[in-house]
C-alpha cells in the first residue's frame, strides 16, 4: 500500500493529492461539455458539413474509447504517477492546439489525440487512487468526491461552453490549457513519486492496442459514411473494420500478456452491462448532438441559451450520489438499471414529434427525464460491470465498460448523422426538421435496445450491491 495510507484519515497531503486528480476528471468533463455546446459555431466558421463535424466529437471518444485499455496497462507498467503527467501535458498541449485550427482535419487530428492522452491519464489517475487510499471508508471517501466531479465538470462545462463560444468557440480550447497547467504543476507538487516497477517479462500488447483502435475507427466510418458515399463503400468501410476485429480477437487469444483475457466475456453480467452502456451512451450522445443543432441552427438559440437549456440534464450529478444508492440497496442493479433505461426510451420518445417552434417547456421534460435517466443508469452499470470480477482483473473489466461506453458515443454520433443527412432534403427549416426528427429514431431505438438487453438482468438472482455501490456516479 502507497505510503499515502498511512493514516486513517484524509490529511493535507492526501487531500492535495485527491484536489488534483478531481482537477483531471472534472478537466476532461468540462472538455466534452463544452466543445458540445460549440459544435454550430465551429461549423460556421469552418465550413463544415454535418458528417465533418460530428468526427470532431468522435475523434475524441475514439481515442479515448480506443486506447483506454493500453492506457491503463501501461499504468501498471511504467508507473502511474509518470503517466499522469505524462498524458497531461500532452492533454495540455493538443487542447490548445485544437484552439489554433483553420480547416476541420487539424481539428480533428487535435482532437484524437486529446482523447488518446485522456485514455492513458484517466486510468493512471484513477489506480492511483485505489492504491493508495486505504480500503474501506478512506478509499469510498476518496472516490466519492473523485466520481462526483467528474459530473459537476460536465454540468459547468455546459454553461462555460455557452460563455466562451459567446466570446469566440476557439476559447473552448483555450480556457482547458490553464486548468490543465495549474493541475499539471499542482501534480508535480502533491502526486508523490513512486518506486519504478518491475516490468521483467512483461510487455505492452501494441499490436492490441493498434488493430483494436482501428476496427472501431472504421465501423464507426463505414456507419456515418452510409448516407454519402453510398452502400458499397460503407460496406467495404465495415468489412474493414470487422477484420481488423477479427484480427484483434486472434492476437488476444495468442498473446501472452492479452490487453483483454477473453475468457472474460463469459461473465453474463459483464457483457449485459457492457452492450447496455454502449446502447446507452449511443443514444446519449446522439441525442445532445441533434438537440445543440436544432436549438442553435434552427431555432437560432445562442450558445448561452442553449448551455442553459440543456443544463437541466445535469441534475444526475445531485442524483447520482444520493438518490441512486438507495433506489440500488433497496431494489437492485437489474431493476435500477432497467427503470433508468426506460426513462431514457419515454425521454427521447417525448421528442420524436419535434416542432419547429417548440417552446422550452415543451422540451423541459424530456430534458429532465434523460438527466434523472442516466443517473439512475450509469452508476449501476458500473457496478454490474465490475461486480464479481476478481481483484486482478478490476481494471480490465473497468476498461472495458469505458471502452464501450466510448465506442457507443462515437457510434451514435454516426448514426444519427447519418440517418439525418440522408432524410434532409434541401436547406429549408422544413427539410432539416424533417432530418432531425429521423435522426432522434437513432437514440430512442438504441435505448429500446438497450431496455431488452438490460431486461434478461432480471432473471438472474437479487443482485448483490457491494459497499461502494454509491460511490460509482456519472462521468460522461
Amino acid at each position: 500500500m502507497s505510503a499515502l495510507s498511512t493514516s486513517n484519515g484524509l490529511d493535507a497531503r492526501k487531500w492535495g493529492v485527491l484536489l488534483v486528480l478531481c482537477g483531471a476528471i472534472f478537466l476532461e468533463g468540462i472538455d466534452v461539455a463544452m466543445l458540445n455546446v460549440a459544435l454550430p459555431a465551429i461549423r460556421a466558421d469552418l465550413g463544415l458539413s454535418t458528417g465533418e463535424l460530428q468526427w470532431v466529437m468522435s475523434a475524441y471518444v475514439l481515442g479515448y474509447g480506443g486506447f483506454m485499455l493500453l492506457g491503463g496497462r501501461a499504468a501498471d507498467l511504467f508507473g502511474r504517477r509518470q503517466m499522469f503527467i505524462l498524458w497531461l501535458t500532452v492533454f495540455l498541449l493538443f487542447s490548445g492546439l485544437g484552439g489554433f485550427a483553420t480547416e476541420g482535419w487539424m481539428l480533428i487530428v487535435a482532437r484524437f489525440i486529446t482523447g488518446v492522452s485522456a485514455a492513458f491519464m484517466t486510468p493512471a489517475g484513477l489506480s492511483i487512487i485505489t492504491t493508495g487510499f486505504a480500503e474501506g471508508p478512506e478509499r469510498n471517501k476518496a472516490l466519492l468526491l473523485y466520481s462526483g466531479t467528474a459530473a459537476g465538470g460536465f454540468t459547468i462545462g455546459l454553461v462555460a461552453g455557452g460563455l466562451l463560444t459567446a466570446v469566440g468557440w476557439r476559447w473552448v480550447f483555450f480556457a482547458p490549457v490553464v486548468l490543465s497547467f495549474l493541475i499539471l504543476v499542482a501534480a508535480l507538487a502533491y502526486v508523490p513519486k513512486s518506486e519504478r516497477p518491475d516490468r521483467t517479462g512483461q510487455r505492452v500488447d501494441a499490436a492490441g492496442a493498434v488493430t483494436v483502435t482501428l476496427a472501431l475507427v472504421l465501423i464507426v466510418l463505414g456507419v456515418e459514411r452510409a448516407a454519402h458515399s453510398g452502400i458499397t463503400t460503407s460496406a467495404a468501410t465495415l468489412t474493414a473494420g470487422l477484420a481488423f476485429l477479427v484480427t484483434f480477437l486472434v492476437i488476444e487469444r495468442r498473446s501472452a500478456e492479452p490487453l483483454v483475457r477473453l475468457g472474460i466475456l463469459r461473465n453474463g453480467p459483464l457483457v449485459r452491462a457492457n452492450l447496455s452502456a454502449m446502447l446507452f451512451a449511443a443514444g446519449f450522445f446522439g441525442f445532445q448532438f441533434l438537440v445543440v443543432l436544432y436549438l442553435q441552427e434552427l431555432r437560432d438559440w445562442s450558445p448561452l441559451q442553449t448551455s442553459f437549456a440543456m443544463l437541466v440534464i445535469g441534475i444526475d450529478a445531485i442524483l447520482s450520489p444520493t438518490l441512486t444508492p438507495r433506489l440500488v440497496n433497496r431494489f437492485g442493479n437489474a431493476a435500477v438499471i432497467l427503470g433508468g433505461l426506460l426513462l431514457a426510451v419515454l425521454s427521447y420518445g417525448l421528442f420524436l414529434p419535434l416542432g419547429a417552434d417548440w417552446s422550452y417547456a415543451a422540451m423541459f421534460p424530456g430534458l429532465v427525464i434523460l438527466g434523472l435517466a442516466f443517473s439512475l443508469a450509469y452508476g449501476p452499470l458500473t457496478i454490474a460491470a465490475t461486480e464479481g470480477i476478481a481483484e486482478e482483473e478490476q481494471g480490465l473489466a473497468g476498461g472495458l465498460l469505458y471502452t464501450a461506453f466510448q465506442f457507443g458515443a462515437a457510434l451514435g454520433l454516426s448514426a444519427v448523422t447519418a440517418v439525418s443527412v440522408a432524410a434532409t432534403h434541401g436547406e429549408s427549416p422544413a427539410a432539416l426538421l424533417d432530418g432531425y426528427r429521423a435522426g432522434l429514431l437513432v437514440p430512442f431505438a438504441a435505448a429500446v435496445l438497450a431496455t431488452v438487453v438490460s431486461a434478461f438482468g432480471l432473471r438472474s438472482r437479487r443482485d448483490t450491491v457491494p459497499e461502494r455501490a454509491g460511490l460509482t456516479v456519472s462521468s460522461r
